[in-house]
């Protein structure tokens, strides 16, 4: 494998790296050609034409590493589409849908911190290639490419426009407009720097609150995740708004990651709302408000009110292991209605298999105006329906070395935990990491990192009380 091209290993999303470290213009240079023709090999019996997608996010020099991308891709034979300006990842998707193109090449971190760039792939059907596809890109990079007979094509596009206008006619844009307008519900957005930006306005054609609007690709000192520390701006922008605003007037924030495809949410109380909370909202907004039918797709991680609210109108659930794969790779072949993860990743049916923040905000947003009522309002009311009250939250501990990994993960395999936190486990699922059901039906997860010392542990119970006691228990268990 030449020099250049070693240490190029594609995860559950896309290749990411170190900003001129492990992400060079020389590797991706290298990688976009070789991705291309993967693509064009996977799908070009049913694309329309030789097109790929070349787009961007916010990020430092994410529209030079793009150019250069679209040149590669050029001189490599395929015509390329480069957006002529940043766009969430979803847009992109949806442009390769639009198009009929072969694929799109994205250059985004997603969530990661600055210092992070990297390259999403994304297959003719409009959603993340599965690992098959990368691992043939990985093998293609030991080999010598011949050049094609003549260089592609190369035109911009506009990536917002159609996106937006496919988005707004999802739901009852005009319902949503004057709740607005008329100051019945004020809407807070937190595009944390990130390429969702401006999504929003242009989608409802009405102004919305946008904080952190600016480009900043340190994002602050942070990273662009929707996680609670790091909204501390929203947080207080919400509580002064909160202080002057009418009493019958709702407000809500969202919260979208680096890249827009994933999405948090804060309600008018100022509480951070994660997908554990906002995936069952939505499974009732679009079973019992719209009507619509079909399967729900929830990772292990999910919270049992997801099937809970799933059983209540009658709608069949999937479990799959965490990450967005595995949801879109079930939406590729069974009627997905939602399909959702707890860091925030949710997508839907009758559009493409690929998460989308905004186009969940836009759901939320139908939601809140058709019930005239706050999100954890609607929450607490499924919380009543379904007889569930629980609480969420998870812990990622660092480990001391990838040894501590392995002697731990052994322990887990030859010693199965009989006890946690003083309450007996009833079951174990371990289709992803180890799931411990306990005597009161809440439950601990215990995942590993792949690539890293990291353990991450999941818990839900009745109270917050309980949730902390059993991560506390479960941090003392691996120290």
């Amino acid at each position: 494998m030449p020099v250049a091209t070693q240490g190029i290993k594609f995860g559950t999303d896309g290749w990411r790296g170190i900003i001129g470290d492990d992400f060079t213009f020389d590797r991706l240079t290298l990688v976009a050609p070789i991705a291309a023709k993967v693509l064009s090999q996977t799908y070009g019996a049913t694309a329309a034409n030789n097109i790929i997608i070349v787009g961007y996010d916010r990020r430092f020099m994410a529209e030079t590493f793009a150019q250069k991308t679209a040149d590669a891709v050029v001189a490599a034979g395929f015509d390329v589409l480069l957006a002529g300006g940043y766009a969430s990842t979803p847009a992109f998707s949806w442009a390769v849908k639009h198009y009929n193109a072969l694929g799109a090449l994205v250059i985004t971190a997603s969530h990661n911190p600055g210092s992070y760039l990297g390259l999403k792939v994304k297959g003719a059907f409009g959603g993340s290639v599965p690992p098959e596809v990368t691992e043939q890109i990985e093998a293609l990079l030991s080999t010598e490419q011949s050049p094609p007979a003549k260089p592609g094509t190369l035109q911009t596009f506009e990536p917002w426009a159609n996106y937006c206008q496919t988005l707004s006619k999802k739901v009852n844009i005009n319902q949503i407009r004057s709740s607005i307008t008329s100051g019945k519900l004020a809407v807070f957005v937190d595009v944390m720097h990130g390429a969702a930006t401006g999504g929003m306005a242009q989608i409802l054609g009405v102004p919305v609150q946008e904080i952190n609007a600016n480009r900043d690709p340190l994002f602050g000192g942070g990273a662009p995740e929707p996680l609670p520390r790091y909204l501390s701006k929203l947080f207080r922008t919400m509580r002064s708004h909160n202080r002057t605003k009418a009493f019958d007037s709702i407000s809500v924030g969202f919260v979208f990651d680096g890249d827009g495809d994933r999405i948090a949410a804060v309600d008018g109380q100022g509480n951070f709302l994660s997908s554990q909370v906002l995936i069952p909202i939505l499974i009732q907004h679009l079973a019992a408000k719209r009507g619509l039918t079909g399967e729900i797709v929830r990772t292990v991680s999910g919270s049992d009110l997801i099937s809970r609210v799933a059983q209540m109108y009658k709608l069949p659930v999937y479990e799959t292991p965490v990450g967005y794969k595995y949801i879109a790779d079930r939406m590729l072949v069974s009627n997905v209605l939602l399909g959702g993860e707890e860091s925030g990743g949710i997508g839907y049916a009758d559009y493409i298999p690929e998460r989308d923040g905004l186009l969940s905000a836009l759901y939320l947003l139908e939601a809140i105006s058709v019930a005239q009522m706050d999100l954890s309002e609607l929450y607490k009311g499924l919380q009543a329906s379904t007889d569930f009250h629980s609480v969420y939250d998870r812990m990622d501990l660092p480990l001391a070395s990838m040894d501590v990994r392995s002697r731990l993960l052994n322990q887990l395999q030859t010693q199965p935990l009989k006890e946690i936190a003083g309450k007996t486990v009833v079951d174990c699922l371990s289709i992803d990491g180890y799931k411990f059901r306990l005597a009161d039906n809440s439950w601990l997860m215990i995942r590993f990192s792949g690539t890293e010392p990291v353990l991450r542990l999941y818990c839900e119970a009745p109270t917050i009380q309980e949730v902390h006691k059993t991560l506390a228990w479960a941090k003392a268990w691996a120290e």
